[in-house]
């Protein structure tokens, strides 16, 4: 079996048991009508060989029907159906060609411009893959704003040995008018492609109730209610209480709770948190938004659980996210630097000028804020003379801001420290300054066109502290860094340079002249409401991203209403809710909720696919053996067989590990199965609600099949889990895009 494969036509490499799990219908997902404006490459009249002008570009032949095979070929093809921002070119499109081996090539695109004859027609000018050599003819595609175009022939040394046409392929010869689409789906109508999209995005997945708020507010009212309303009765966000030891410990370890489980989970595991944590993700209605960047933030600035084992350490850490979700990213960077979670996790709390440590020193700028190297405002690294990456900082940066965070503890002076209690390490108020621990010489910054880059000696900490913040949060990488992470959680892995552009403006508050430099709230606003991350569906092979465990697990249950599992006599304290039972799922498909195994978080950020230049970070803990887990979770929830009862789930629960199970009921989809006999009304409401009505025909066919060869002798409810596990287990259910 090939281990190459599409995701709705994401090509992608992977182990050959990922690849089971994720084409499990055994097909390929075709290119299907779709409403949504997308780009069209001009073709020959009569051919779907596509028209191509001659240039007096170096390399390119005078037979403009074969190209020389290149790396400084440049080849110029026409293409429609597209309406630019202000602003918006060649960044904001990506080219590939694939040849008669199925190899695909990535193609650099030098410039795109209107024709004057024509100005709704575009010149775009590309330069041939250096390693295609005479590969004869190729399928030529264009994406734009998750978009692709229709595949045309290119002949690359000579004509033929390429593969047949798409199914569906026609000539699409130069218009004389422009190119005009059909409508969008009225806002009005119950979960529209882009509506369902957007809930994937912004929250823990899509239900009727949010859904129905979205119809009725519209997705701009709806972010502005969310990052307004995150209080509750007592005008305070809302927590569980995370109280510490009892009694109270210095150790970092559990000797007072040998042999008692329950004691040992609640005061020295992650359970409590994670508990918490899924409520809210599920539940949380009124703080979806909020959860949804404080966890993307989590997997920027990390801590974790595997080092500071008790929750009510990592709580004070989790609100510091919070908080900061919608503020300005300057606050937050400083108020996490004086966590005393994230500064016993990266050793600042234990940093003198005595004994220093550069820990914090380095992952404040290689993780946290600018990267290692130089960077374009649009995220693209920045080059030298050579083409080689121009390092961000070096070890003298390093060994200044090292210096910058010595002298800071946890804190312990009673008058300091109103959180803290006699007896244990406190790590609810922020780290507290020992004046003789810290170093006072000369410090050297990040240098950077006016930035202040030298801290003079003598200064206290505090200066230094504010100092140092400053010179890293006006670096001009910050802009294009974090915003291309927070679009990556979100979003999509392979954002063009034109959409982390928009982002990163909106970030430096290029508008403004920088005022409001920072302002996380519009920046999550850009990123949800950019043209390349709306519309109704994405045809773009390289759009979108794996959903992680937690977002993957959330997003299922959320949509079939999770509850406690009452079957199960779980106690009153559930409240018919499921709890952190749901992390042992998680767990399994190598997300530990907290606990990611090191400062890099539970999967690289810059991971790509073998072989290819996507980014995919999340695929990194998409092993053989946890994609096969995947179908297992959704078998575990919806099992086979004829059972009474329409609410099924996780049937594991020890009552000293484990306070509820959790369930989902199937009476919303189930009479659809019945009323139906043909299956269609039940797939194509799955297929509406639960995959933005992304499905290809291929596809639904198959479904249809498997649905029609279950009998509705048990009022549907076969039928109604056999659906449902096949969208959930399906590849493009898996990949939110």
């Amino acid at each position: 079996m090939s281990s190459e494969f599409n995701i709705r036509r994401m090509r992608l490499f992977v182990p050959p048991g990922v690849l089971f799990c994720l084409v499990f219908f055994g097909v390929v997902a075709s290119a299907q009508e779709n409403i949504d404006a997308a780009p069209v490459i001009i073709s020959e009249a009569n051919s779907t060989r596509a028209l191509t002008a001659a240039t007096k570009t170096r390399g390119l032949q005078a037979n403009t029907r074969i190209f020389s095979p290149s790396g400084k070929t440049r080849v110029t093809v026409f293409v429609t159906g597209i309406e630019l921002l202000p602003g918006e070119g060649a960044t904001a499109f990506r080219a590939d060609a694939t040849d008669g081996r199925y190899r695909r090539y990535p193609l650099q695109i030098v410039s795109l411009a209107p024709t004057a004859e024509r100005p709704w027609v575009y010149a775009l000018t590309f330069r041939l893959h250096a390693g295609m050599g005479d590969v004869g003819d190729v399928l030529l595609r264009v994406a734009w704003r998750g978009m692709a175009s229709n595949r045309v022939r290119l002949a690359v040394g000579h004509e033929g040995d390429g593969l047949k046409d798409d199914p569906g392929a026609v000539p699409t010869p130069m218009p004389d008018t422009p190119v005009i689409f059909g409508q969008t789906d009225a806002p009005g109508l119950p979960y529209t492609g882009d509506r369902v999209r957007f809930m994937h995005q912004a929250t823990f997945g899509a239900n009727p109730t949010l859904e129905n708020q979205l119809r009725r507010l519209g997705l701009s009212t709806w972010i502005s209610q969310q990052m307004e309303t995150k209080r509750d009765a007592n005008n305070a966000i809302r927590y569980s209480t995370f109280p510490m030891p009892n009694p109270p410990l210095m150790a970092d370890l559990n000797p007072t709770c040998t042999n008692n489980v329950t004691c040992n989970r609640d005061n020295y595991t992650m359970y409590p948190l994670q508990n918490w944590f899924f409520r809210e993700a599920l539940y949380g209605e009124d703080q979806q938004l909020r959860r949804r960047v404080s966890w993307a933030l989590h997997q920027i600035f990390v801590v974790s659980g595997r080092e500071i084992v008790q929750p009510s350490r990592i709580a004070p850490y989790i609100q510091v996210l919070d908080k900061h979700a919608f503020g300005n990213f300057r606050s937050l960077l400083e108020e996490m630097t004086l966590n005393p979670a994230m500064g016993f996790y990266l050793d600042m709390a234990n940093s003198t000028r005595q004994n220093p440590n550069e820990n914090y020193a380095r992952e404040i700028m290689q993780l946290f804020s600018i990267g290692l190297d130089m960077l374009n405002q649009d995220g693209t690294p920045k080059l030298d003379a050579q083409g080689n990456r121009i390092p961000s900082y070096d070890q003298n940066t390093v060994n200044g801001f090292t210096k910058v965070f010595t002298g800071w503890r946890l804190c312990a002076t009673p008058a300091n420290c109103p959180g803290s209690v006699a007896g244990t390490r406190n790590f609810k108020d922020p780290l507290e300054l020992v004046p003789a621990n810290h170093d006072n010489s000369e410090k050297q910054l990040l240098n950077y066109p006016g930035a202040i880059s030298t801290i003079p000696a003598g200064q206290t900490a505090e200066q230094d502290l504010r100092a140092a913040l400053d010179n890293i949060f006006n670096h001009p990488n910050v802009a294009p860094f974090v915003s291309k992470l927070l679009i990556q959680q979100l979003v999509t892995s392979n954002p063009t340079p034109a959409y982390v552009r928009r982002v990163a403006d909106v970030f430096s508050d290029e508008a403004g002249g920088g005022v409001d430099r920072g302002n996380l709230a519009k920046v999550i606003r850009a990123i949800l409401l950019d043209p390349e991350a709306r519309g109704n569906n994405k045809t773009d092979p390289d759009y979108g991203h794996l959903k992680e465990p937690v977002i993957y697990t959330t997003n299922f249950l959320r949509a079939l209403n999770p509850t406690a599992n009452t079957n199960l006599t779980p106690p009153a304290t559930c409240n018919g809710q499921s709890d952190g039972v749901i992390n042992g799922v998680t767990l399994n498909l190598d997300q530990d909720v907290f606990n990611p195994p090191s400062v890099f978080n539970y999967y690289p950020m810059d991971y790509s696919i073998p072989n290819t230049n996507l980014a995919a970070p999340e695929f990194a803990i998409m092993t053989t053996g946890t994609a096969l887990k995947r179908p297992n979770l959704i078998n575990q929830f919806l099992p086979p067989g004829s059972i009474a009862s329409v609410n099924t789930g996780i049937l594991i629960n020890n009552a000293q590990s484990v306070t509820c199970g959790t369930k989902v009921n199937l009476t919303l989809y189930q009479p659809l199965a019945v009323s139906d006999p043909t299956g269609a009304l039940l797939v194509d409401t799955l297929n509406r609600e639960l995959l933005n009505g992304s499905m290809s025909a291929d596809v639904r066919t198959q479904m249809l099949n498997a649905v029609q060869a279950v009998a509705t002798t048990d009022a549907g409810l076969k039928r109604t889990r056999t659906a449902l596990y096949l969208i959930f287990t399906s590849s493009q259910y898996q990949v939110q895009r």
